[in-house]
């Protein structure tokens, strides 16, 4: 097929374009580099550097590319910034959403693959969430996300449009050469392996009194090649005019880590000194965030294969060395 990618020189587009390419896709990367470089893009990818705000380039790009799908990963992803800076995310995560949804029907292009959240869902009430629990999210970054899935159900409805939203629980992990490093970085792994290596003195544990058993929140951690493989299927299966318009689903492992079990772990595999500095909470972190995964793998057949927290831990410091290979 031939596919267009928003945000594809980002760590999770990043890791799918290379996903594509292995499989003999043709890949176009549409992307602003706000958060990435051009070092970031895969040669054997076209490269087209523009923002989704601009309208006559996207839609040129859509009508030019001819694609079969569209992967949807161009967006800002800091919770904490979004509590700061909400109007950023409702401009750049929705407004400029918009902007793509309206030059793809322009251009005739009606698939598309969405990088959704898990912060859609907010406090949940039960766990593992799971797809039809209520969506109310406690920060901007979930709410800029899901104002997204709510036009998509009216673009799917009303103009035929054939999508996918993929809510993520928290992606980590490396594939050969390529991995996790934003900045300012703000994902907890990363920021742990810079702590290993000594790029940082601590890491910071926000809250020390969640109801959880240690009193650090739970997330679920999933790797970046397993989230990758999902998008495969999701595409696939919007190609296939006999399944469903409209697919929402949860990609997570369904079990979830304290903050001190992931710097426990992060211990184990690299062997050094982590040392911790506890803050106060940050607005809009839910306690509790555990994916309930079955959907996807009973109607895709979509089957994590690094489970393990340990397992995707060392994929990603792996990588980190060799980016800093001197700390």
């Amino acid at each position: 097929m031939n596919i267009l990618v928003t945000g594809g020189a980002g760590y999770i587009g990043g890791t799918v374009v290379r996903l594509l390419l292995e499989r003999g896709h043709a890949v176009t990367i549409f992307d602003n580099l706000c958060h990435s470089n051009r070092s970031a893009v895969s040669d054997a990818a076209t490269f087209v550097q523009g923002d989704l705000s601009d309208r006559e380039l996207i839609e040129g790009t859509l009508r030019a590319g001819q694609f079969d799908g569209v992967l949807h990963f161009a967006a800002l992803i800091e919770a904490g910034e979004s509590m700061v800076k909400p109007e950023l995310y409702f401009r750049n995560n929705t407004a400029s959403t918009l902007t793509l949804l309206e030059a793809m029907l322009a251009a005739g292009q009606k698939r598309l693959v969405f990088s959704s959240t898990a912060a859609c869902y907010g406090e949940p009430e039960r766990t593992p969430i799971l797809e039809d629990a209520k969506l109310e999210p406690t920060n901007a970054y979930g709410e800029s996300k899901l104002l997204v899935e709510y036009m998509l159900q009216w673009m799917n409805r009303i103009h035929g449009l054939r999508y996918a939203s993929l809510r993520y629980f928290n992606v980590a992990g490396a594939i050969e050469g390529y991995g996790e490093a934003h900045e300012p970085e703000s994902h907890i792994i990363p920021l742990i392996l810079d702590v290993a290596l000594g790029r940082r003195k601590s890491i910071k544990i926000f809250g020390q009194d969640y109801p959880t058993k240690d009193g650090t929140c739970i997330r679920d951690y999933v790797h970046v090649r397993d989230l990758g493989e999902a998008h495969l299927l999701a595409l696939n299966a919007l190609t296939d005019e006999t399944r469903p318009s409209r697919m929402i689903y949860n990609l997570g492992t369904g079990t979830g880590f304290t903050v001190r079990e992931v710097i426990e772990a992060a211990r184990r595999v690299t062997g050094r000194e982590i040392p911790v500095e506890e803050c106060a909470r940050r607005d809009g972190d839910p306690a509790v965030l555990v994916a309930g995964s079955e959907k996807i793998k009973a109607e895709l057949g979509w089957k994590p294969r690094f489970g393990e927290l340990d397992t995707i831990l060392a994929s990603a410091w792996e990588w980190h060395q060799v980016r800093y290979p001197q700390g």
